[in-house]
């Protein structure tokens, strides 16, 4: 069995040098190593001039587009592994990553995708936590995420996440990154449609926080910049999300969860229960972040409905 891996990288030169370091130390070897580098990007060209390729099957690709998908589905074009695993520049993959990974896809052809734990540090400190649901939607469309910190045993989900998360080749087939989604950059929830389409087809998808990365979040060159608010940037998340579930969600669930998500809605995608919740604490970025979410949940309506 051949394991590609793919890394999309943008502007931190020092990041992707420590998960190259990371790849290099894996137990079981990468077989064809694949680095997906913005054409304007030239602090990264240069640092990959420099590095010795006897090390690691390092391959270079050229991205012209912004936005991670376009980096992300010219990887998948690239390799030539029966197993695809991808991570980020700025995550450093457990030695035994790889090993963890292929096992599983060994143990049972059935299962088309295997990912597990990011361990996220915010500087020196390690975000600590444990939640038992990872990856889960619930059947009303609200999709919890936790696989930062997920703890158990392997178990199958609905949905992997970007920074872990591998596929195999013959699940893929055809399949691309949704290039429907918004964004510059991150373009956050692109994985649950990749991940729920493979799950309509038929294949399990597993997720084991024994299989983990370290996860040291960089900054990011677009309108999202995690932890403050940005409305472009919640648009977008929200837009994307809307369209991964009402394409994955049958005709009654889907009108169920449109309700659901303009009436209550949670945390980070606002609804109307939520906006309620938060006003006493800043009403004007209760209401700013409230209009955002549901012009988000409108224009993915509406990109859903074009498809």
């Amino acid at each position: 069995m051949k394991i590609s891996v793919v890394v999309p990288t943008y502007q931190r030169p020092p990041d992707l040098a420590r998960c190259l370091a990371a790849l290099k130390a894996q137990t079981r070897p990468v077989d064809d190593l694949w680095v997906i580098v913005r054409d304007t990007d030239r602090a990264t060209w240069q640092f990959l001039e420099t590095f010795d390729r006897e090390i690691l099957p390092l391959h270079t690709a050229t991205v012209t587009a912004t936005g991670v998908i376009a980096a992300m589905n010219i990887g998948l074009e690239s390799v030539t592994g029966d197993i695809v695993a991808f991570t980020d520049d700025d995550a450093a993959p457990h030695p035994d990553w790889l090993e963890k990974i292929e096992a599983y896809y060994l143990a049972d052809a059935k299962v088309g995708g295997v990912g597990g734990r990011d361990w996220v540090y915010h500087g020196s400190r390690l975000e600590d936590g444990a939640r038992p649901v990872v990856g889960k939607l619930q059947w009303f469309g609200r999709l919890i995420g936790n696989h930062h910190i997920g703890v158990g045993t392997g178990r199958e989900v609905d949905v992997l996440k970007g920074v872990n998360m591998s596929f195999r080749r013959e699940a893929i087939a055809d399949l691309r990154f949704d290039q429907r989604m918004r964004g510059s950059g991150a373009q956050v929830h692109f994985e649950v449609v990749f991940s729920l389409t493979l799950k309509q087809r038929g294949w399990k998808l597993i997720y084991d926080p024994q299989i983990a990365v370290d996860h040291f979040p960089s900054q990011r060159f677009d309108e999202d910049q995690r932890n403050s608010f940005n409305p472009e940037a919640s648009i977008n998340a929200v837009h994307n999300e809307t369209v991964a579930l009402l394409g994955y969600l049958p005709p009654q669930r889907r009108l169920v969860f449109m309700v659901w998500a303009i009436v209550i809605g949670t945390s980070e995608a606002f609804g109307l229960l939520q906006w309620l919740r938060f006003l006493p604490k800043d009403a004007r970025g209760a209401g700013q972040k409230l209009w955002a979410c549901w012009r988000g949940r409108w224009l993915g309506w509406q990109t859903w409905q074009k498809s």
